[in-house]
């Protein structure tokens, strides 16, 4: 699945959520002041429930969808690490004579993505073929920035 579609995909929720806060504010603000113009507690009822308790309702509602849809997106996103891991297996018949802690990758070369937080072995499913993806700089290694990848499991001397 592509970037693409995966947001497409999630972008309801995250939407909905985001209308729902912002109508949901405008109707606590119109409803604080109704009421600020009101003396007695009688005249300021109107107000809680027409604009002020609807729009906490909103509020709530509109945080639910967002925490929904930032899920739904972290799902996709492993959904697809895990298809780049099972197609990165090797489909021929010396795969299943691979040892099950043998390493995913082999190549020297290290890798990072900018703006991520871990550094690769060029061939590591998780870079191998992205364009954007650039060497390591030993500097942020040794500052502690990047940590080694769970997958590819680079060596920690080449820093």
């Amino acid at each position: 699945m592509t970037r693409t579609a995966r947001l497409r995909t999630a972008h309801p929720a995250l939407w909905a959520g985001s209308a729902a806060l912002g109508a949901g504010a405008v109707l606590c603000v119109l409803g604080w002041y109704g009421i600020s113009g009101e003396r007695y507690a009688e005249r300021q009822l109107p107000y809680l429930a027409s604009c002020t308790v609807p729009g906490a309702a909103l509020i709530v509602a509109g945080a639910v969808l967002l925490v929904h849809g930032r899920d739904a997106v972290a799902a996709l996103r492993v959904e697809e690490l895990y298809g780049l891991l099972v197609a990165a297996e090797p489909a021929d018949a010396d795969a299943s004579a691979r040892p099950a802690d043998a390493p995913v990758a082999v190549g020297r070369e290290m890798l990072m993505v900018p703006g991520g937080t871990l550094w690769h072995r060029a061939d590591c499913p998780l870079v191998a073929g992205k364009p954007e993806a650039v060497p390591v700089d030993g500097k942020l290694i040794a500052s502690g920035e990047l940590r080694p990848c769970p997958i590819c499991e680079p060596a920690d001397e080449t820093g």
